[in-house]
């Protein structure tokens, strides 16, 4: 890379950072990686708004979910020694857990596709959001009481934290020491990743740490969360160590590279179309390029780790702005670097506005009840709202809208004959309609309702506004959680998170006489939960 090469990259990522490029903000910072060093690194905002520190080289952010890939390298360092298979039962290394009435292997859990219910949509469900204490014993008994799955093992993909907190036990009941000293002395250290480390307790002091805050007004409020961390998405870390994890792939000084093969691996499900994640890794094709990638979300922290491995590029991006979109500055940034290189796909343009405009509002899929709301925002971008969680959508090369928004495959058409098709993990495509623009809440909501695998109770009565939802559970309490009618036996509960505003979708389930006798519960990574009417 020529000076003046390097020089208008550096000015592309100020220009990135620029609107956060000030004291009194929290902010992000960017790297960028070619050919296995660190070529560029740029930050902006403060890493403390309290005492007023910048963000700088030295600064560290919790990365989240960009954990995963560690844990996944674990797994597959002590399979090359022998001490268990990725193909192993994972009840073979945790014999406490329950028998779901299908064999899950540690390889399934590798790759999201073990239908295990996602733990902290669980504990949210049940009354505890991330923002209140709970431990990895309380973690682990949520997972403990499920007796079903989202789906049968590799039949498909969805998120789920469940299986990487298991992953991380596994590692511990094999090696015989804790996961943090298993990486350091076998990742972390060898790579020279000494700003990285494992910390199960968020209570722990971490050098270097920046605070974690939320956008409020025109202010902002530190972030909160308590819950511990595992496998899942425990690691503290920096672009500069997060750059030395990148050069293993193609060192291989720890693992071989055959590692770094294994952890971008995709696999086939049973119906033989490939999975897009790998092993803590989503494998896809941007603009014509092979990118291996993961994104972290935690409460006022977001991570991108976006490798192009034939273009010889890896751009990091590390925020402690819950606000900002770090997946779009990663490929913005990405954007920037590969600018004029043959072979590089263009960005595709957004349908006309008139089609756009076709998309806009509430659509259902009535078998399931799943509800999707899309919108245009004030520039003409087309998003989407499931379960609460907003994403954009940008145009893809076949003509039809992705979501940007990692680990969550989402393609669909623009609406033919009333109907939106929408093309999702195994390659299963769904079949939405517009919602009833007028709806009531089906008769005989009110009452007292548990669910045995969350172990919670949820209350519905009415309210100031009409009926809301009170929860009781293992862990906590919450509410009270607005009920909205859809269409039907439709409905919605609204369930505020720490993260974003979440809902669930609900579906009456009724007896022989007709009466409400229960209900269905779909949540965006915990899916059929049955409720019952209390005795």
């Amino acid at each position: 890379m020529t000076d003046l090469g390097l020089l208008a990259l550096r000015r592309a990522a100020r220009r990135l950072l620029a609107p956060w490029d000030r004291g009194e903000s929290p902010g992000a910072t960017i790297g960028l990686v070619r050919d296995g060093a660190l070529a560029l690194h740029e930050s902006a905002g403060a890493a403390s708004l309290e005492l007023g520190l910048p963000i700088g080289p030295e600064t560290c952010f919790r990365i989240a979910s960009v954990s995963k890939q560690f844990t996944c390298a674990a797994i597959l360092l002590l399979e090359a020694e022998g001490r268990l298979s990725r193909e192993d039962a994972v009840q073979r290394h945790l014999p406490g857990l329950p028998d779901l009435g299908a064999r899950i292997t540690l390889d399934h859990l590798m790759r999201n596709c073990s239908g295990l219910r996602d733990m902290l949509e669980l504990m949210r469900f049940a009354g505890t959001g991330l923002g209140q204490p709970a431990t990895a014993e309380q973690l682990l008994d949520a997972i403990g009481r499920q007796r079903s799955l989202n789906f049968a093992p590799n039949t498909r993909f969805l998120y789920s934290n469940s299986g990487f907190l298991l992953l991380g036990r596994v590692v511990e009941a094999a090696a015989g020491e804790p996961l943090a000293t298993f990486l350091e002395r076998r990742i972390l250290a060898p790579l020279g990743m000494t700003r990285t480390r494992h910390t199960p307790s968020v209570a722990e002091v971490v050098p270097g740490l920046a605070t974690g805050y939320f956008p409020q007004g025109e202010g902002f409020v530190r972030a909160p969360h308590g819950f511990a961390l595992g496998g899942e998405g425990g690691l503290v870390s920096c672009v500069e160590d997060l750059a030395l994890w990148d050069r293993n792939f193609s060192t291989g000084l720890v693992g071989g590279v055959a590692l770094g093969r294994a952890l971008a691996e995709r696999v086939p499900f049973g119906n033989g179309r490939l999975n897009l994640y790998a092993r803590g890794l989503e494998v896809a094709d941007y603009r014509g390029l092979r990118t291996e990638t993961h994104g972290g979300l935690w409460p006022g922290y977001r991570t991108c780790f976006l490798r192009a491995p034939e273009a010889g590029l890896t751009v990091i991006v590390i925020a402690n702005h819950g606000g900002i979109d770090v997946h779009q500055l990663g490929h913005r940034m990405l954007d920037a670097a590969v600018e004029g290189r043959p072979g590089i796909h263009p960005v595709p343009a957004l349908p006309p506005r008139p089609a756009l405009e076709a998309l806009t509002g509430r659509w259902l899929e009535p078998e399931s009840g799943t509800t999707l709301e899309i919108e245009l925002t004030a520039d003409g971008t087309p998003r989407a709202t499931q379960h609460g969680l907003p994403f954009t959508l940008a145009p893809a090369e076949d003509g039809r809208l992705v979501a940007q928004r990692g680990a969550f495959p989402f393609a669909l058409s623009l609406p033919e004959d009333g109907r939106l098709l929408v093309e999702t993990d195994a390659g299963i495509i769904t079949s939405f309609r517009r919602a009833a623009t007028e709806a009531r809440l089906p008769e005989g909501l009110e009452g007292a309702w548990t669910c045995a695998e969350l172990d919670a109770t949820w209350t519905i009565a009415p309210g100031t506004e009409g009926l809301v939802l009170r929860v009781r559970g293992p862990v906590g309490s919450d509410g009270p959680w607005p009920v909205l009618p859809i269409e039907g036996d439709c409905f919605r509960v609204l369930t505020p998170a720490t993260l974003f505003q979440g809902w669930v979708d609900a579906q009456a389930v009724r007896d022989a006489a007709g009466r409400v006798a229960g209900f269905l519960v779909n949540g965006s990574r915990a899916r059929g939960l049955r409720f019952g009417r209390d005795a």
